[in-house]
């Protein structure tokens, strides 16, 4: 097996949050976690503003600080094919904020080898809408849902002042957006091929 032509489907899927909001998505097997962190980012809709983490095996990635140096490995030089390799696992946790602590199972579905690596990664499929950012993971989303339901919820005016006054429908979401924010990293990280040298023409002695 080339790791430099094989695909992996994957399913991730936000833990403790329901309705159930999942993403099904194509990735090179070869990706950096950091350059996954982003997919995954961009195919949920979150704004990519808070610290994360990738578990498997007992061991633990994310971005390199002197606080975790020594528990972490490091995003930018681990790839998904690495964790594969070292853990056997076929399924990862992925940690988003660590203070309202959004954990996403991923599953590794599919392997597709000797395929072309260009248009991934790609949003195969998805269902149910993120969750606001910072709305204090998934027991403040439990409280937020339930007080802008009920008009009579003491937090109702309160959660949808916080929500810029508008409803909140779990199942309704911008598939379009989505996609064409995973589809603008695929293009983003296209290796660029190399413009032929131009020719010299030496003068006539």
């Amino acid at each position: 097996m080339s790791v430099a032509t094989t695909g992996v489907r994957i399913k991730a899927v936000i833990a403790h949050v329901m309705p159930e909001v999942m993403r099904r998505i194509a990735v090179p097997l070869a990706i950096r976690l950091d350059r996954l962190h982003l997919v995954l980012q961009a195919a949920f809709g979150w704004t990519n503003s808070h610290l994360y983490a990738f578990h498997a095996g007992g061991a633990s990635w994310g971005v390199i600080d002197p606080e975790f140096a020594e528990t972490m490995g490091d995003v930018t030089k681990t790839r998904l094919y690495d964790i594969v390799r070292d853990t056997g696992a076929k399924t990862i946790r992925y940690t988003y904020d660590f203070g309202d602590n959004w954990e996403h199972v991923i599953r590794l579905e599919k392997w597709v080898e000797d395929t072309s690596m260009e248009g991934l990664p790609l949003l195969l499929d998805a269902k149910g809408r993120c969750p606001p950012e910072d709305v204090g993971g998934p027991p403040g989303y439990e409280l937020f849902r339930a007080a802008l339901c009920d008009p009579a919820h003491p937090e109702h005016a309160a959660m949808r002042d916080w929500n810029g006054g508008g409803d909140y429908d779990p199942d309704r979401f911008d598939r379009g957006a989505l996609e064409n924010a995973v589809d603008a990293l695929a293009d983003k990280w296209r290796p660029k091929r190399r413009k032929p040298r131009a020719k010299t023409v030496k003068p006539h002695s």
